[in-house]
């Protein structure tokens, strides 16, 4: 009877041990997608509440952050992307799928960057002005270009010219 209960024990300490395993593992493969938008998250590269502005986000994690490096512009997020000084490794870079997401309040819907079709040139602003429109398929891209002008672009076509962040003060005489 006593060696019954040491297998007993040992068998329900073994099945303990492998459940706790298996919830580590879910607990780290959920950190490595993206997260979703709160009401305080703020840009990354100048602290603007994502929240509070129209178009397309994006997100990045670092691979040695636990936390994503949120952006309020989809031309902020490929512009850190493409910089050669970006040496940070880089675990997962996210926008959102404008062809389910509201432009004006954009939620969730986020997609892989590097895979997302950009729309770039069009009449529809984000939270800095002109902006890349981001699509999951090149259908609703090209549906989107159509109605608010544009060029379509998969990720690869990209420049980093295409997402310069200078030139607005670079352009603004007044100041």
């Amino acid at each position: 009877m006593n060696l019954n209960r040491r297998r007993f024990g040992c068998a329900l300490c073994g099945a303990a041990l492998f459940a706790l395993a298996g919830c580590g593992r879910q607990e780290a493969a959920g950190a490595s997608g993206p997260a979703e938008i709160a009401q305080g998250t703020a840009c990354e590269l100048d602290g603007m509440l994502l929240a509070d502005y129209p178009g397309p986000k994006g997100q990045i994690l670092f691979a040695d952050a636990r936390e994503p490096a949120f952006f309020c512009d989809t031309v902020e997020l490929v512009s850190t992307l493409l910089r050669p000084e970006q040496v940070r490794p880089v675990k997962g870079a996210w926008v959102q799928d404008m062809g389910r997401a509201d432009w004006a309040q954009p939620r969730g819907h986020w997609i892989d960057a590097k895979a997302a079709f950009y729309v770039r040139g069009s009449k529809k602003h984000g939270s800095m002005g002109p902006t890349l429109g981001t699509f999951a398929q090149r259908a609703d891209a090209d549906r989107f270009a159509v109605e608010h002008g544009g060029k379509v672009h998969a990720f690869a076509e990209i420049t980093p010219e295409m997402v310069d962040l200078t030139g607005g003060a670079l352009h603004d005489s007044r100041m």
